[in-house]
């Protein structure tokens, strides 16, 4: 069988677009804590606040200088703009959408929910590590903030303190010893 051929008149989708649908989507977990929505609604006023009105005050005088077909300042600014505008849609939408859960307010401190923090010790190396399970919104490796979409956050879910956890990753599976489970 041949392949199709190609139709040059056919729409094409713009990269924009894709990225626009992927970012209303969002993120899946519509849990965040206090810090995390903290965080995105500090962003939110800075972006209103801050950036778009100076990259707007920008793109106007740019703009009062003449022939914006070649006016780079013009056209960087515009698509900056653009960047700023889709964010801001994407952070209230999101912000509208979440639910800020207490970690300290578990109701059953012995398994591993929704923002605690657990101390866990690979089964192979020895070597430990420690990880607040948070939302998609506020992951951050560098502080030890996981998410619970992710394979060890997944892993991890309604587990006890003592238990074996183990986690598919690309470099294949490995064991963990949960030994400490915290809700701050």
């Amino acid at each position: 069988m041949s392949p199709k051929p190609i139709d040059h008149e056919e729409q094409i989708e713009d990269p924009e677009d894709l990225e626009e649908e992927e970012e209303e989507k969002g993120p899946s977990t519509l849990y965040i804590t206090r810090a995390g929505a903290e965080k995105l609604r500090a962003e939110l006023k800075h972006l209103l606040n801050v950036e778009r009105p100076k990259v707007t005050a920008e793109v106007s005088f740019a703009a009062s200088l003449g022939d914006r077909s070649e006016n780079a300042e013009y056209i960087y600014g515009k698509k900056r703009l653009r960047e700023i505008d889709r964010r801001l849609r994407f952070l209230q939408k999101r912000i509208e959408k979440l639910t800020v859960v207490e970690p300290g307010q578990a109701p059953d401190r012995s398994k591993v929910f929704f923002g605690a923090t657990v101390s866990l010790e690979n089964e192979d190396d020895g070597s430990k590590v420690t990880y607040q399970l948070v939302g998609p919104d506020e992951t951050d490796l560098k502080t030890g903030k996981i998410s619970v979409d992710s394979p060890v956050g997944k892993a991890l879910l309604g587990k006890k303190q003592g238990d074996v956890v183990t986690v598919n990753r690309p470099k294949g599976e490995v064991d963990f010893l949960l030994k400490a489970i915290k809700y701050v």
